[in-house]
């Protein structure tokens, strides 16, 4: 494999087994990283690694749940353990909650979400800070939504988790940078498993996805969302920190309304 951008890079992406985290590994691997998939789901996590291989990269799947703080860990120390060490650290993973009204959302979804989003970056930075130390710096990318700043419908919990990454994006970028390492995050706007199940429950969501981006198309995970985050891993960010990149065709430019057609229907409903 040719030199690439991150030749020598260790790096771990959480939910690394489909959509853009699968995006993001493949790119890594091309650029001459060697990547740690930590994915809950077996299948698509060693579907991944073999890709991964194919591609004459190194790669290594760990069985991940990020809603749970020792499976966490593991995963963070199997990256050390096969590779050497750690570099970069990609917070991609979550789990989707029920899509209902803020007053129906319940205490065990907002519980579920936190841990999958806020506390699983927690969780990930923390057990990564010793190894990027021993490195000399390392680099995070976390990843925010345009559903906060929009205010987005149903995702009351969702928007919680992510506001609440934003702000520990900003903390670390603040404290950590003394021993450089960099903390950045992506709000991406792309055809992943979410973008392909509204595209499968909503016939035409991909034109109208689209349709509100001043680009006039959809962005895909390995050519369009992949490369911002081989740009903040690899040295040519390294000035770079505490940053929020919209990687979504401008649609923050413009926003959406996620005001739900049938909500009458929603708020009759038992």
């Amino acid at each position: 494999m040719a030199m690439g951008l991150m030749e020598g890079n260790v790096a771990l992406v959480t939910g690394g087994g489909a959509g853009i985290g699968r995006g993001i590994v493949r790119r890594f691997v091309r650029e001459g990283a060697r990547v740690v998939i930590a994915e809950f789901n077996e299948e698509s996590g060693r579907a991944v690694e073999a890709e991964c291989k194919e591609l004459g990269g190194e790669a290594l799947y760990v069985h991940t749940d990020v809603g749970n703080k020792e499976s966490v860990l593991a995963a963070i120390q199997a990256a050390v353990d096969t590779f050497g060490g750690l570099d970069t650290l990609v917070n991609n993973a979550f789990a989707p909650s029920p899509e209902v009204l803020l007053e129906r959302k319940t205490d065990d979804i907002l519980q579920r979400t936190l841990e999958t989003t806020a506390w699983a970056t927690w969780w990930a930075m923390q057990a990564a800070f010793p190894h990027f130390k021993a490195r000399g710096g390392g680099s995070v990318i976390n990843f925010y939504s345009i559903d906060v700043e929009t205010g987005a419908w149903r995702h009351a919990d969702y928007n919680m988790g992510k506001a609440a990454i934003r702000g520990l994006t900003h903390s670390a970028a603040s404290e950590w940078g003394r021993f450089n390492i960099r903390v950045n995050a992506i709000a991406p706007a792309a055809a992943g498993l979410s973008f392909e199940r509204l595209c499968r429950e909503h016939p035409g969501f991909e034109k109208v996805s689209a349709s509100v981006k001043p680009l006039g198309r959809v962005g895909y995970p390995e050519p369009d969302i992949a490369p911002v985050a081989v740009f903040l891993a690899s040295d040519m960010s390294a000035f770079v920190t505490g940053q929020t990149i919209n990687v979504d065709g401008g649609l923050h430019l413009w926003g959406f309304n996620s005001r739900p057609a049938n909500l009458a229907e929603l708020e009759a409903e038992s």
